[in-house]
């Protein structure tokens, strides 16, 4: 089943023109689900928001 945020619009006839308010219940799985998603997004990302090192090896003496 796919879901949708809730900047999604909704598909053609599947809601009211007036929008029922959410329980409590309602609102705290979107706000779980949304915290997921922001975690998900900030784990893909990493490491590209680490700093590059500027560590260079020194060469071997010979």
């Amino acid at each position: 089943m796919a879901t949708r945020d809730r900047k999604d619009l909704p598909p053609p006839g599947s809601e009211p023109a007036h929008r029922q308010e959410e329980t409590e219940l309602q609102r705290r799985v979107r706000k779980q689900h949304e915290s997921r998603n922001q975690d998900e997004a900030l784990e893909e990302t990493f490491p590209a928001s680490d700093p590059v090192s500027p560590f260079v090896p020194a060469k071997v003496p010979k």
